[in-house]
């Protein structure tokens, strides 16, 4: 089985959105003021985090995980409401935004609606007690066999496709849910529009959830840079980490880049935790490669704060948006750019040769007359690159300061320690 594929998606790119800690309403409202901002900045698509309310029986922190849902067709009160809602997914897609919404089909809260009404939805432990989810305490686990369980799920996801009109789904821990339900979904909402299907899953573990989805998490890529940065380890063992992405899932797979988001931030730590500075190398990367590449809340500050998960912790905004127009030339460019389309076999990726292959990634992506060079030092060294390829010819200009290059002769680039180097043709 196939799916139609959303028109609109090979040139996208994903902004997280933590309603609860973008300002200090945390209300759908409050962040409805961001949107010329986001706009201006260049962003296409919004995932808003779970918009549904939250299990209070063992709850985590003060105001508990957004991910223990109580009700798969309301909305958290602590966000507004369902107007509120509508009102907001109006506005954003009136702007040009496409929005799509988490959905945790694996499981829910202690005090699920579910619980009470269909109690066979969902499994047991050996005390006969609900299941709970991979030792999380306040969560429990759904089961998958149960057909009714199965149809409830559907027509939950429906319910917002059609009373607001949502454009897609990022779906938690997609993998932790059977693939066959992930098809059996999809085939049901077709008929009611064509959606962008986004699984955190990755795809060098689970290469069949491409089945049902258009886009996979990279969180294979994401551990390998972190110990990559951090031991200091051979350049090498990331060129075959992207090969396998790059070979992995057929011509239209569209593996999701990222350097933060809600999960990586609070508990692994900021991209600048992470990576110190590989940061910015690792963020071209992301909107340069097949793929499309992810932004969270707060990384155009940049955000050198874990914001807290189970309690309200606010990004410390201080009006200076430092990385604005850095993301704003790297969306832009992803937008505009036939050449980094993701997932079409009319673009070619070249991987460059050159003396300096140890330490740089240099690739050339083609659609047509589209080109775009991309050179990445990943290195603390100053290095001056010959780069031996023929695939490389003609001018290009620098995408950050407008400088035109000529690689039709010798082809020799200086680059300083962890710079990057983006150019158009």
């Amino acid at each position: 089985m196939s799916f139609k594929k959303a028109a609109w998606i090979n040139n996208t790119d994903v902004y997280e959105v933590n309603v609860r800690q973008y300002t200090p309403e945390g209300t759908f409202n409050a962040f409805a003021k961001e949107l010329p901002r986001l706009q201006q900045m260049g962003v296409s698509t919004l995932w808003f985090m779970p918009i549904t309310p939250i299990a209070q029986q063992n709850k985590k922190g003060s105001l508990g995980s957004p991910y223990a849902c109580s009700d798969y067709t309301a909305i958290n009160p602590e966000f507004g409401t369902l107007n509120d809602f509508k009102k907001l997914v109006k506005l954003a897609q009136g702007m040009g935004f496409k929005v799509i919404i988490d959905w945790v089909a694996n499981h829910t809260g202690w005090d699920h609606v579910w619980t009470v009404t269909n109690p066979e939805y969902f499994k047991r432990a050996e005390n006969g007690d609900f299941k709970i989810a991979s030792g999380m305490s306040d969560i429990i686990e759904l089961d998958y066999q149960n057909p009714a369980l199965r149809k409830a799920m559907i027509d939950a996801m429906e319910f917002w496709v059609k009373e607001c009109d949502i454009d897609g789904y990022r779906c938690d821990l997609a993998f932790w849910v059977q693939l066959d339900f992930w098809m059996e979904a999809r085939a049901a909402l077709e008929k009611t529009k064509t959606l962008f299907w986004l699984a955190e899953s990755d795809p060098l573990n689970h290469p069949d959830y491409y089945q049902a989805f258009d886009a996979c998490y990279t969180w294979t890529w994401m551990h390998k840079t972190e110990e990559f940065y951090k031991q200091g380890q051979d350049k090498y063992l990331l060129d075959e980490v992207v090969h396998r992405y790059d070979t992995n899932g057929g011509p239209d797979a569209m593996p999701l880049w990222f350097t933060s988001n809600h999960d990586e931030n609070t508990w692994n730590g900021t991209e600048y935790e992470k990576y110190g500075d590989a940061a910015k190398v690792l963020a071209v990367f992301s909107f340069t490669r097949n793929g499309l590449p992810l932004i969270y809340s707060g990384q155009e500050l940049p955000n050198y704060k874990r914001l807290q998960f189970f309690d309200k912790d606010q990004i410390d905004w201080n009006g200076k948006y430092e990385l604005h127009d850095f993301y704003k030339t790297l969306l832009t460019l992803h937008k505009n750019n036939t050449a980094l389309r993701a997932g079409d076999a009319a673009v070619t990726t070249y991987n460059l040769s050159m003396n300096n292959g140890d330490k740089v990634m240099a690739y050339l992506r083609k659609n047509g007359q589209a080109e775009v060079l991309v050179l990445l030092n990943f290195s603390k060294e100053a290095l001056s690159c010959s780069i031996l390829d023929e695939h490389l010819n003609g001018k290009f200009i620098n995408l950050f300061d407008k400088q035109e290059e000529d690689f039709t002769g010798l082809k020799i680039v200086e680059l300083q320690p962890w710079q990057y180097l983006v150019y158009e043709k």
